[in-house]
């Protein structure tokens, strides 16, 4: 086991993500996520976030029993969540009525990654990291035009932030915070507990590592205030419906100068009047005549850097549909395409000049286009 090992592993069956039991082959797993993978591809299911969401989930899975190495980490990972870590027969055991498991047979450095999930179950020595404060989301929507092709905008943020007197420290101007004198500034303290020796947190500090002697009169010592924050965002070009942009460090403040949460901006498109977008590729339907479909013509359809012109062939029926390469949305590495869909229009009112061209071409076509169908008109 190895610094692989996420919180994640002690949360989630990665089998029943990926629906095959538990002694399946790295075959049958594989032959799953496949599957599974294909069926929620987001360019299978655009603009589906249950969809995506689940794609996530079943790629998590993957990446770990997908592995034979991963596969055994994690196997023992959940072999323990099941035993309960209760105190075995003797030092250096662990388990419960299941099957037990020595500390020894983990390795040193297992230790230290369990230590850092359960809070210093292990007894693992070092400054932990202080409470971190509560990450923020907010929302702004941009029109598709700015949407394409990037923009700023300004976000606005009421709530919690840093004290303006003492800059997040907690203590009065002209001091500062000390070392804690109850854990010395590890923010942990240690229990004994039978076998085992558990770290707590420091109940002075917090889990801070400092305490504030004399403190701050704005904040009260607790480093924040209530006031409105103002950011500029920056929007990049080809930004999806829906996706979400981090700022970090832009969330709530930590407790006594913590590190910060972070700030989430969720980001709602605008829709266009014609343009539809699926993925990175945009569609578009344009209206042509019946003259031009059936000699053929050379049209302007438009793009998002403006018009273009296309080849309609001659014959070309309503429905058909053509690929602009690279007129898309913008996508890493470049841009999608733009499928136009031409559809014949049909005029609602005729001149007279129109009626009688009409009225002659249907007196010389000599062939219904219904014959296929076995009738004759």
């Amino acid at each position: 086991m190895n610094g692989d090992v996420k919180r994640e592993w002690f949360e989630k069956d990665y089998y029943q993500i990926l629906g095959v039991p538990k002694n399946a082959t790295q075959e049958e797993i594989k032959k799953a996520y496949r599957k599974l993978a294909q069926r929620y591809h987001p360019d299978a299911n655009p603009g589906n976030k249950e969809a995506e969401e689940r794609f996530k989930e079943i790629s998590a899975a993957y990446d770990v029993i997908g592995d034979e190495q991963k596969r055994k980490q994690y196997d023992q990972v959940r072999e323990m969540v099941a035993s309960g870590f209760r105190a075995g027969p003797g030092p250096g055991w662990a388990g419960g009525p299941g099957p037990r498991i020595r500390f020894e047979d983990l390795g040193f450095g297992d230790l230290g990654d369990l230590g850092d999930l359960f809070g210093g179950l292990f007894g693992r020595r070092g400054r932990p990291r202080a409470g971190r404060g509560d990450d923020l989301e907010t929302e702004v929507t941009v029109s598709f035009e700015d949407a394409m092709r990037g923009t700023t905008v300004p976000v606005r943020i009421q709530g919690p932030a840093p004290c303006s007197t003492c800059g997040g420290s907690g203590a009065a101007p002209g001091s500062v915070p000390v070392v804690c004198p109850q854990c010395r500034g590890t923010g942990m303290i240690a229990v004994n507990q039978g076998l085992f020796q558990i770290e707590q947190t420091c109940p002075r500090c917090h889990g801070a590592g400092r305490v504030v002697d004399k403190v701050c009169p704005t904040c009260r010592g607790t480093g924040s205030e209530r006031r409105t924050r103002t950011f500029q965002v920056r929007i990049p070009a080809g930004v999806q419906d829906g996706a979400r942009i981090r700022l970090r460090g832009h969330g709530e403040p930590g407790p006594s100068g913590a590190e910060p949460g972070d700030l989430y901006v969720r980001v709602h498109v605008k829709p266009h009047p014609f343009f539809r977008r699926r993925g990175a590729d945009l569609e578009v339907e344009v209206p042509i005549t019946y003259t031009e479909a059936a000699l053929g013509a050379t049209i302007q359809v438009p793009t998002l850097d403006g018009p273009v012109t296309m080849r309609i062939p001659p014959g070309t029926s309503s429905g058909k549909t053509f690929r602009l390469r690279g007129k898309g949305a913008p996508r890493r590495g470049g841009q999608g395409d733009l499928y136009v869909k031409v559809n014949v229009a049909v005029p609602a009112r005729l001149t007279s000049k129109e009626r009688e061209l009409l009225e002659q071409l249907r007196e010389i076509e000599t062939e219904s286009p219904r014959r296929r169908l076995g009738v004759s008109a």
